[in-house]
C-alpha cells in the first residue's frame, strides 16, 4: 500500500541524523524493550506472522505513522492486531483490564520461560525453491508499476524503473502473500539502479541504489 511508511524519494522531511552505530543503544528507553518483547512473544500465539505485523503498522493514518517513534509504531500495530484477531476487545485495551479468561487455545500456546529466547529468534525466511530463478546477475530488468492496497516490499520510487540484477539470494517467503496468510516462496534478488534512473538528471551520475526485490516485482527490460 502507498502509505506514510513508504518515504523513499520524498521531499521536506529533513536530513537523517543517524546515531553512530558504535554509540547507538539497542533501546533508548525501558518501554521500548517491553514493546519489542510483547510483539515477539505475542506473535507466538500464531494469530499473525511478521508481514501481517508490518502491514498492521502501515495501516495507521499517515499522520500517526509519521509522528510516532519506531517502537510507538510497533505498539500501534500490535494493538490493532490484538483487537482484529479478537484476543482482546477495544474496551479491554482501553481499560487495561480483561473482562474474562483468555480462550483455551491461546492459553495452550503461552510460552514458558525457557521458550522465550527461541521465540525472539524468529523463523527462517528461506524456503525450498520450486522453480528455477528467472534472472541471473547482469540481466536487465524493469520493475512493475503496481500500487497494491495490501502489503508489499516494492518501494514506490523504484516502480516502473529499469535496473540490473546484482545478486540472487535464493528463494524467500514472499511478503505480499505472507501478509494475507499465504506462505509461499519467490526468488529474491538485489537489483542495482543508477541514481539518474530513479532521481532524474539532477542525480549524481556516479551513484547507484541497491534494492532487494522479489521476482514477482520484476519483468525483463524491453
Amino acid at each position: 500500500m502507498n502509505g506514510g511508511h513508504d518515504l523513499g524519494g520524498m521531499h521536506g522531511l529533513g536530513p537523517i541524523n543517524a546515531e553512530p552505530e558504535s554509540a547507538e543503544p539497542v533501546f533508548h528507553a525501558d518501554w521500548e524493550r517491553r514493546v519489542f518483547g510483547l510483539v515477539r512473544v505475542l506473535g507466538a500465539l500464531g494469530r499473525w506472522n511478521g508481514d501481517m505485523s508490518r502491514h498492521a503498522r502501515e495501516r495507521q493514518h499517515p499522520a500517526d505513522y509519521l509522528r510516532h517513534s519506531y517502537y510507538e509504531n510497533w505498539l500501534a500495530g500490535l494493538e490493532k492486531l490484538l483487537v482484529e484477531t479478537e484476543i482482546v476487545t477495544s474496551e479491554e485495551l482501553a481499560s487495561g483490564k480483561a473482562t474474562g479468561p483468555a480462550d483455551e487455545s491461546l492459553r495452550g500456546r503461552r510460552l514458558s520461560a525457557h521458550e522465550v529466547s527461541r521465540a525472539l529468534e524468529g523463523t527462517p525466511a528461506t524456503v525450498p525453491a520450486s522453480v528455477p530463478p528467472r534472472y541471473q546477475p547482469g540481466d536487465r530488468v524493469s520493475t512493475l508499476n503496481r500500487h497494491p492496497a495490501g502489503h508489499t516490499r516494492e518501494p514506490r520510487y523504484v516502480r516502473g524503473r529499469r535496473g540490473t540484477i546484482h545478486e540472487h539470494h535464493g528463494t524467500h517467503v514472499f511478503p505480499d502473500l505472507n501478509a494475507q496468510g499465504v506462505r509461499a516462496g519467490r526468488h529474491l534478488y538485489t537489483v542495482r539502479f543508477d541514481a539518474k534512473e530513479l532521481w532524474g538528471r539532477e542525480a549524481d551520475p556516479q551513484s547507484a541504489v541497491y534494492v532487494d526485490m522479489w521476482e514477482d516485482y520484476l519483468e525483463p527490460a524491453p
